[in-house]
């Protein structure tokens, strides 16, 4: 077990989390974890202690992604916003081959792709939503029954592929309030976040790994089209200048390294 590995990506996923416009979900898919990890908390009693070991590490990295860069990714997004998408982007297209990979690992059919382009529509028609219609849409407070709610917003985004957490809560008008409390480490507001995560996760997670179990192939593609709307929804752009061959420097480093990981799990 290579355990750097586990924590490097669980690292990527606690940026992940709290980065606006990307997917945690998404990134455990094309890291390999996705389903483990849904499966691990849909049946915790099931080789628990194999499972602890391996998660350990992805945990301590997830853990130290949201309290180390929360601070770090809100600088970033606020200065470097296009070089922070390639990067992202970049990590997710690395591990693509071996995603599908893992998806055909039950067999191929044709039939997979009709929930793939329904899914990769419905990523690609909200992305169109959330760049063009970003507004408040309620008042957000601190209260401890709205930071619950945020809280299952989080624990959804975490769960379900090519969906932004950090998106919706921007459309709440809670993402300030939420990294605020992650970045200044507010544990009387963590408290009532970590409630709504907790509870958002374990349902989403027994739902997802039923549809492992029932219809694996089905329930792969559709995430893979998931994952590529996902992709498609945080591109910034391209021009033809030196800032934008810097940027693709940094997707080509960024996709070889995602690359590297996921085989280096997988052996």
């Amino acid at each position: 077990m290579n355990y750097m590995s586990l924590f490097l990506k669980g690292l990527v996923l606690g940026a992940a989390a709290i980065a606006p416009g990307v997917s945690g979900g998404a990134l455990a898919v094309i890291f390999g974890l996705y389903d483990k990890i849904t499966y691990f908390i849909a049946h915790l009693t099931k080789d628990f202690k194999e499972n602890v070991l391996y998660f350990i590490p992805v945990g301590i990295g997830g853990v130290a992604g949201v309290l180390v860069f929360s601070r770090i990714i809100e600088y970033l997004f606020h200065y470097h916003e296009i070089e922070i998408k390639y990067a992202f982007i970049g990590l997710m297209l690395g591990t693509m081959p071996l995603v599908v990979e893992q998806a055909n690992k039950k067999g191929y059919k044709h039939k997979y792709l009709i929930p793939f382009i329904i899914t990769l529509c419905i990523t690609l028609i909200a992305a169109y939503f959330e760049n063009n219609e970003i507004n408040v849409i309620m008042d957000a407070s601190a209260a401890p029954l709205n930071l619950i709610v945020y809280g299952v917003i989080i624990g959804f985004g975490t769960i379900i592929p090519g969906i932004s957490s950090s998106i919706i809560l921007m459309f709440a008008g809670a993402y300030e309030i939420v990294i605020g409390a992650i970045s200044n480490i507010q544990i009387s507001l963590l408290f009532y976040l970590g409630i709504g995560f907790v509870l958002s996760v374990f349902l989403f997670a027994k739902i997802i790994s039923m549809l492992f179990e029932r219809a694996y192939g089905i329930t792969y593609y559709a995430i893979i089209g998931l994952v590529l709307g996902s992709v498609v929804s945080i591109f910034p752009g391209f021009h033809l200048n030196v800032n934008y061959l810097l940027n693709i420097i940094i997707l080509l480093t960024c996709c070889l390294l995602s690359y590297s990981l996921s085989k280096s799990g997988k052996r």
